[in-house]
């Protein structure tokens, strides 16, 4: 199985001034981003607000082959879903949906490339201390963080495996031929992933 970074790009040493910028100024940068997913209805702002957040990974000198490569992977959805929106809403109105995805996985990639792994598990585990008293539990959240971006690039390596071998069999266009293989190595890695946990007393309600 080969390793991608793609979705979210592993993290760039630097000493920039997005490397320097406040865990939680970033977290709410990318929570920001989010929200204004829903509330920008011009894909002007759209375009404008994406420009700024590649301007910022730009800056923090990750690279533009980092920056291609950490949206690559949702091209072929974004394509999908633009198609339909198109089709159903028209032109502006799929090119504002698609824009803000684009602006919430930039954003996503701009924490991810400034600050290590460990230093954002350990900034989770901060801003979700005030909850403890609503029964939530830091840790955890912190555990599912790390799976997750530990998974995700497992996932698209074994996307990108599936793909060669179904092209390999004349077989790229044939969607069953792609996703089902995906599901199964994906099922399999969670359950092994979960058992892996289990059996170090991880994930346990009475931890």
């Amino acid at each position: 199985m080969r390793a991608h970074g793609v979705l979210i790009p592993n993290y760039v040493r630097g000493n920039s001034i997005v490397h320097r910028t406040p865990l939680w100024l970033k977290f709410l940068l990318v929570a920001g981003c989010g929200l204004a997913s829903f509330l920008i209805v011009d894909w002007l702002v759209s375009a404008a607000v994406l420009a700024v957040m590649c301007g910022l990974f730009l800056l923090s000198g990750a690279g533009l082959k980092r920056l291609a490569r950490s949206v690559w992977l949702v091209t072929p959805i974004l394509v999908a879903i633009g198609a339909v929106q198109w089709w159903q809403l028209g032109g502006p109105v799929a090119a504002r949906i698609v824009l803000n995805v684009l602006v919430c996985v930039v954003a996503a990639s701009v924490l991810t490339v400034t600050t290590p792994v460990q230093a954002l598990l350990d900034g989770v585990v901060a801003l979700s201390k005030p909850f403890q008293r609503f029964g939530a539990d830091p840790e955890r959240f912190a555990l599912t963080i790390a799976i997750m971006l530990r998974s995700l690039p497992f996932i698209a390596g074994a996307f990108s495996d599936v793909r060669d071998s179904a092209r390999a069999r004349g077989l790229e266009r044939n969607p069953r031929a792609l996703v089902l293989p995906v599901f199964i190595t994906t099922v399999a890695y969670a359950r092994q992933t979960g058992d892996a946990l289990a059996a170090r007393g991880l994930g346990d309600a009475e931890d």
